[in-house]
């Protein structure tokens, strides 16, 4: 794989709102546990004990994001195989988003979200067209 191909990968991943439209992995081995995880993630909540095993997943699944991270960065692999663990990042990182949102509904928060990437990507625009970074349309808001 072309180091270019490895940058515009690891781009992907990196980029505000890649998550919206992604997929939750049904299953994924969080080290060395095979974790039934969409359905975990729309079981997540309630009780103490909950909490705490929702917990271990999100360390589990932050170590597991870099594990993939570092090998498309760094491993001797094919741009297939590095675009299915860039797949899997985002799925992960459509998980961990749903398993630390806090009180909110999948809805209120998945409405949260497609909000605030789209403000992101409204004010990338207008700082590609001015050439002001925004600020105006920033102030503007304010």
């Amino acid at each position: 794989m072309q180091q270019s191909e490895r940058d515009r990968l690891l781009e992907r991943i990196e980029r505000d709102g890649a998550t919206v439209g992604a997929s939750i992995p049904e299953t994924l081995s969080v080290e060395g546990e095979t974790v039934d995880l969409a359905s975990f993630v729309n079981q997540a909540g309630g009780g103490h004990h909950q909490e705490k095993r929702v917990q271990k997943v999100i360390r589990g699944l932050r170590t597991e994001r870099q594990r993939r991270r570092k090998r498309i960065k760094t491993g001797d692999i094919s741009l297939d195989e590095a675009e299915q663990l860039a797949d899997s990042i985002l799925g992960i990182d459509r998980a961990l988003t749903v398993l630390e949102s806090d009180d909110e509904t999948d809805i209120e928060a998945e409405s949260n979200r497609n909000r605030q990437a789209d403000r992101k990507r409204w004010l990338s625009f207008v700082e590609q067209v001015t050439g002001d970074g925004g600020s105006s349309v920033r102030e503007g808001q304010e």
